[in-house]
């Protein structure tokens, strides 16, 4: 296999044991059908690589989990109605540092000595309120459905061992957050854009509640996605609420 180059992998965990040549235990959690599946075929090619069991919900991943103890969770963040990706990973960790769970897999040496799985978050998603908030709920990595099979196959295998796995556009996001940990400097028309776009409204109706053109509304728009490292209106509303930033 090449070496996927840009994936950020991080130091492994002092506290895990090094891993045996047993195949890495997978369980899939997404809750669309078709991706499952294809994201089965595609592991299923992958050596050393196992899909153990498939959940279509956080609620089913939470107790799958726990009772078939995976090495690894790919997990996504949207699941439909019920409990999120960020929730079942929160739970999924809490559960594996707590020791819950009866280990029943093939004594692969993997989770089931050493505490439970680790959850790699696999989405679309890649706002900054999404990358912290899966971070914080204890995710070892963060991967795009977009990465090539490869830097997938790589991801699982530093996530088994503890080692962090982020794919380039969401490392080039946390390291720009570590650089810049204070909050952005948004101008006041900015701020006053910011909350107009928080309240749902669209550019044209923006420039009439401010009284300026809807040019001006769209290159206000671009400093402040630049501002906040984001690209959609969601994304900006999502960060402003998350640091605080709106008026």
């Amino acid at each position: 296999m090449t070496d996927p180059g840009p994936l950020r992998p991080g130091p492994a965990d002092p506290g895990r044991p090094s891993r045996p040549s047993s195949p890495i235990r997978i369980l899939l959690c997404d809750d669309h059908a078709v991706v499952r599946a294809g994201l089965l075929a595609l592991l299923s090619s992958a050596p050393g690589i196992e899909v153990v069991g498939e959940a279509g919900g956080g609620e089913e991943a939470v107790v799958l989990a726990a009772r078939l103890r995976p090495d690894v969770v790919l997990m996504d963040l949207q699941l439909g109605p019920g409990m999120d990706g960020i929730e079942a990973t929160r739970r999924i960790v809490a559960d594996a540092a707590a020791g819950t769970g009866t280990p029943t897999g093939s004594g692969s040496g993997g989770s089931g000595s050493s505490g439970g799985p680790y959850v790699l978050v696999l989405t679309t998603y890649d706002t900054d309120a999404d990358i912290t908030r899966a971070i914080d709920a204890g995710a070892t990595g963060y991967l795009l459905k977009a990465e090539r099979p490869e830097e997938l196959f790589s991801a699982i295998r530093a996530a088994a061992e503890g080692r962090t796995a982020l794919s380039p556009p969401v490392a080039g996001r946390v390291m720009a957050r570590m650089r810049g940990s204070v909050r952005p400097a948004l101008t006041d028309r900015e701020r006053d854009i910011l909350g107009q776009l928080a309240r749902g409204l669209g550019n044209r109706e923006i420039a009439r509640a401010l009284f300026i053109s809807e040019a001006t509304v769209k290159t206000h728009l671009g400093r402040i996605y630049d501002k906040l490292g984001v690209d959609t209106r969601s994304g900006a509303v999502a960060v402003a609420k998350e640091q605080r930033l709106l008026p």
